[in-house]
């Protein structure tokens, strides 16, 4: 399974409902396994983004079907980032001549 951290906004819409983040971070979470993605970590956090999310899938295709049904119900928008494990990346490097 490949690691991803999704940066997570509130969009307006967001905001107006922010008292349900909690219920609609768990709704995310089996939205998630529909699409074979499961959110290992949620946090909520101060600064540029809302909430980081730590995800494992198979594939990006997965992760983003994932991100387009979440952001298509208009409370979010995200920014994903696949994420190497040291062991992962230490095979990456193995590659390089």
């Amino acid at each position: 399974m490949a690691t991803y951290f999704a940066l997570v906004t509130f969009t307006d819409q967001g905001l107006r409902s922010v008292k349900d983040t909690v219920k609609r971070a768990d709704a995310a979470q089996e939205l998630a396994s529909r699409f074979g993605v499961r959110m290992t970590e949620i946090h909520w956090t101060l600064g540029p983004c809302d909430v980081l999310v730590k995800c494992e899938a198979q594939d990006e295709a997965s992760v983003t079907a994932f991100n387009l049904a979440l952001c298509s119900a208009g409370n979010v928008r995200t920014q994903t980032l696949r994420a190497f494990s040291r062991d992962e990346m230490a095979k990456v490097i193995e590659k390089l001549p």
